[in-house]
């Protein structure tokens, strides 16, 4: 990260702002979020879950998880397995199908966040395209989300996060079908992450979100088992933090629309690295099951840490990183 500029050349920063002075909105796209945080989808569940602790209206965005055409009940137990650093997992997208979502769930949630993020996964291109549509033009919604990057679904292969071709014709079938502004949520268990990310672009998407959680395993060499009943599923948490940072950091560089970090943040100093390399904001997953208030704790963090150094705005970090 790049050390903050000299104050005599910044007369903004000749003395520290108080707390109420710090700016932490930033435009991601056709999104005017009131800060950078989002909830990472999957990890917050519909969002509801997360009342008790916190006001969902604390956070820049709330991404619920993944709904999908008719009903899932995931992968068998085990399905969640610690490791050192990190969780892996195999949940497999339960959920009660999008008729639930729009009928029972939309109408309790809708205007309790600032902003509405839907995650959608679909067996095909088409089923993408036609849960998108059905969304389209529904109050309390801000955006869509496009899971093509699951790891848990389909046996790890991930049918529509490897070719950039299938990622472009997906993006520009659900773009073709809806008005809302879509995110692409990229994996990093591709060869080249920034080829995938031009593909979502050229297919449309405003924003790109990336990593979801890297394919691993773990086992128990005295019983002869995996941790997961599916062998493998998603590492996520601290342990993935230098990916995560490394593959924003590529596809900022290679695409011309906004990029939301994803990938071990667990404090205002983690989120604002992922600022410091090119994103536009970030999403908080493993960090809520350690602590239900993390996204709150990582907002007044960031306005704390900004206030600190002198900077009055967040924008001023987002793509400061210098490299050689």
């Amino acid at each position: 990260m790049s050390p903050a500029p000299s104050t005599a050349s910044n007369p903004e920063r000749s003395a520290t702002p108080d707390l109420s002075e710090v700016d932490l909105s930033v435009n991601v796209g056709p999104l005017k979020l009131a800060n950078p945080v989002m909830t990472a989808s999957g990890t917050a569940g519909l969002g509801l879950e997360m009342e008790p602790f916190w006001e969902l209206s604390r956070a820049g965005a709330v991404v619920i998880k993944t709904i999908t055409k008719v009903p899932r009940k995931g992968n068998p137990m085990p399905r969640l397995a610690e490791t050192a650093s990190g969780l892996l997992n195999s949940i497999g997208l339960p959920n009660k199908g999008i008729d639930h979502f729009i009928e029972q769930v939309l109408p309790t949630l809708a205007g309790k966040s600032a902003c509405l993020v839907v995650n959608l996964a679909g067996g095909s291109s088409a089923e993408f395209a036609e849960l998108a549509g059905r969304l389209d033009g529904l109050a309390g919604i801000d955006a869509l989300e496009l899971n093509v990057s699951c790891p848990n679904v389909e046996g790890g292969h991930l049918p529509f996060a490897r070719d950039p071709d299938v990622v472009q014709r997906l993006v520009s079938d659900v773009r073709a079908a809806t008005s809302l502004p879509l995110i692409t949520k990229l994996s990093p268990n591709v060869t080249d992450v920034a080829e995938i990310a031009r593909a979502a672009r050229d297919g449309g998407t405003d924003v790109v979100s990336l990593i979801n959680t890297v394919l691993a395993m773990s086992v128990d060499w005295r019983t002869g088992k995996p941790g997961l009943a599916t062998v493998m599923g998603g590492l996520s948490g601290p342990a993935i933090k230098p990916i995560a940072l490394r593959m924003c950091w590529e596809v900022v560089r290679a695409v011309d629309v906004p990029v939301i970090g994803i990938g071990g943040i667990m404090t205002a100093d983690d989120a604002l690295e992922f600022l410091a390399v090119g994103c536009s904001a970030v999403q908080v997953g493993t960090a809520n099951y350690r602590a239900p208030d993390a996204v709150p704790r990582i907002v007044d963090g960031m306005r704390e840490a900004l206030a600190a150094s002198g900077r009055r705005r967040v924008s001023e970090v987002i793509g400061t990183l210098r490299t050689p």
